[in-house]
Formats: structure tokens, C-alpha cells, sequence
């Protein structure tokens, strides 16, 4: 018996200090209690070194600040009646080598129990993901790359539609800027935000399709010239729909002229079957173009503007984008950056408008 006894002990012994994480064990007030041998492949420290070092000077401050808010969640959860008494948790943390270097981690922690099923030790096993980590970095590198193509190319379609309609030059940079500000006050996610933002650069592609003439026609426009301006926004979509976006930018151009009633073109949807960000691009443009001047027209200011969003509000355009609209203008000043180049790659947003 004494023998098997020794040959198990020998065995878990050989496991922990074989296996490729670090092993350790800490007390409840974060003292240790064990530590593998593999912790001097991790950090550099041999065990005995380990066993004296404080937990706090082994953690990076931010690691460690989170390890205790993780401990004292779990601790609290052990006053519940009805727990799992197996549960652990994953974090990635960081931890500082010998050496002073930092090392990303992945750590796994769970409590070891008396035989009343209290806890009495912490149980943390931890994993080098410093491959992982510069995988990442490298795929997040990669993805802003493209993302910064994307958005060349966007700029350069802007530019040809803006080239082509000299009035309005300027147009969809300024309705970027408002329906930008717009889905931020909404609090719209920053992927949403960004698909938002390439959406309204180039809203207005489809009208390569109509002849210039009619778009800087000062005289105003018959029925049929009408119906050729209101079909920009299908021929937008025809142009973007086979373009891989991560966001719905091809929609967004088709829907921004819809309305909540369904009133608008070129299909009429009405309410939440138009999308949000349309939503919100409908607004911007609205008000943009009112307060801009206009071959056919002079520019009717922002008061004309603002008044016609609040009377159509609910009816044509989403009440919580025109509410958030009215806030950005009467309550945060926001103005039109007109000094804004088109080719400009980034488009800042309007600073104040943070979600409140």
C-alpha cells in the first residue's frame, strides 16, 4: 500500500512537472503554495524563486488588478446555494519574466476543496501565447490594410460622382460626417458606424448613370428626368452588390431614400424593414441638402432643415435618429466641416457626439 501510495504521488508529480504549462497553486490570499518546475521555461524563475515571489510582482498591475476582481466574483458566487463546484475560469493575462519581459498568457483557474467542498486553494494553470498573440496582430495588420484599400477605392468613387455633379461637390462627405455623428449619439456600434461611414461616402454612385446635364439642370426637372434621379439609388446597388463589403454598404445606398411610411423609393419599404444605418443615412442627406445650395434652388439653411425632420418625425423619418439629430445641432453644436477634402482616407467624426 505504501508503495502504490508513493507510485501515485511519484506519477502526479512526474505529470506536473512535465506538462507544457506552468502549474501552480495559491492560497486564498494569492500566497503560493506549489509550483511546478515548468514555470522556469515560462518565466525564467527557478521554483524555489517562484514559492518566494509575491503574485503582485509576477502579474503585470492590469493582469493582477483583474485576477483579484476574477477572485473576489468567485468568492462571491461560493455564497450561493446552488453553484458548480467544478467551474473555472480563462483569462488572458500577462505575467513578467525574470528577465523584466512581458509574456502573454492564458491562465485557467479553479478552486481546490476540502472535504466539505470549501475552497481552500486556487489551482492555475498557464499557457505561452505569444505565437497567438503575434498571429493576431498580424491578422489585425492585415485586416486595416484592406480596410485602408477599401477605403482608397471608396474615396475614388466619391470623387467620380462629385466630378460630375460640381454643385453638389462636397455632398457626400458632409452627409457622412452628420449620419456618422448621428449613429454615435445613437450609441450604433463602431462596426456599424464604419459600415455606415463608407455607405454614405459613395451614396450617391448610382447617379454616374444619369447624364450630367440633368444633374446640373438649373431649370429644375420634368417628370421623366425625375424618375432617371430616382433610380440612383437601384443603380448604386446594381454597381456595389458584387463587392465582398464586411457591412451592408450596398443596402444601406439602395434603402437611404426610403421612408418610415413607405412612401419612399426605390421599393418602398416602410419601417423596421428599413435598415438602420439607411435609417440614419435618410436623415443626414435630408438636412444636408436642404441647408446647401442647389442648381435649382438656393440653399433653404439648417432651421428649414431641422423644422422638416421634426414635422415628418415617425412619419417619413426614424424618430430616434431625428431626436438624435435635433441633439447633435440645438444641444451639441455640431457644424459641417467644409474645408473637408474628398480624398481625404479617413473621415473624422464629429467629436461631441458621444452617446448620452
Amino acid at each position: 500500500m505504501e508503495r502504490a501510495v508513493y507510485d501515485s504521488g511519484e506519477r502526479y508529480r512526474l505529470i506536473a512537472e512535465r506538462a507544457a504549462d506552468a502549474i501552480w497553486t495559491v492560497d486564498i490570499n494569492m500566497r503560493p503554495t506549489y509550483v511546478g518546475s515548468s514555470i522556469t521555461r515560462l518565466l525564467g524563475y527557478s521554483v524555489q524563486e517562484a514559492m518566494a515571489k509575491p503574485m503582485k510582482e509576477i502579474f503585470t498591475p492590469p493582469s493582477f488588478k483583474l485576477a483579484m476582481k476574477v477572485l473576489k466574483e468567485e468568492l462571491r458566487i461560493e455564497n450561493r446555494e446552488h453553484k458548480d463546484l467544478a467551474r473555472s475560469r480563462t483569462l488572458d493575462l500577462e505575467l513578467i519574466r525574470k528577465d523584466g519581459s512581458i509574456i502573454p498568457v492564458e491562465v485557467s483557474y479553479t478552486f481546490l476543496r476540502d472535504a466539505q467542498a470549501r475552497p481552500i486553494e486556487i489551482l492555475a494553470i498557464a499557457r505561452d501565447i505569444s505565437e497567438r498573440k503575434r498571429v493576431q496582430e498580424e491578422s489585425r495588420q492585415s485586416t486595416e490594410r484592406l480596410i485602408r484599400a477599401m477605403e482608397h477605392a471608396i474615396q475614388a468613387m466619391a470623387i467620380i460622382v462629385e466630378m460630375r455633379d460640381p454643385y453638389t461637390a462636397g455632398h457626400q462627405q458632409r452627409v457622412t460626417q452628420l449620419a456618422c455623428a448621428i449613429a454615435m449619439q445613437m450609441g450604433l456600434s463602431e462596426e456599424q458606424v464604419s459600415g455606415l461611414r463608407l455607405a454614405g461616402l459613395i451614396h450617391d454612385i448610382g447617379k454616374v448613370r444619369v447624364p450630367a446635364e440633368i444633374l446640373t439642370n438649373p431649370d429644375g426637372l420634368s417628370e421623366p428626368e425625375f424618375m432617371m434621379i430616382k433610380a440612383h439609388p437601384q443603380l448604386g446597388y446594381e454597381i456595389l452588390k458584387g463587392i465582398d463589403f464586411p457591412w451592408p454598404v450596398a443596402q444601406i445606398v439602395l434603402q437611404h431614400h426610403e421612408r418610415m411610411n413607405g412612401s419612399g423609393y426605390p421599393s418602398g419599404l416602410a419601417g423596421e424593414d428599413i435598415i438602420i444605418e439607411a435609417r440614419i443615412l435618410a436623415v443626414a442627406d435630408v438636412v444636408e441638402a436642404m441647408a446647401s445650395h442647389r442648381p435649382y434652388r438656393a440653399a433653404l439653411g439648417i432651421d428649414k432643415a431641422l423644422e422638416e425632420i421634426s414635422q415628418n418625425m415617425g412619419v417619413l423619418y426614424d424618430s430616434r435618429v431625428v431626436n438624435a439629430c435635433l441633439k447633435l445641432f440645438k444641444r451639441k453644436g455640431f457644424k459641417f466641416e467644409k474645408d473637408k477634402k474628398i480624398g481625404t482616407p479617413l473621415i473624422s467624426i464629429y467629436p461631441g457626439a458621444v452617446h448620452s
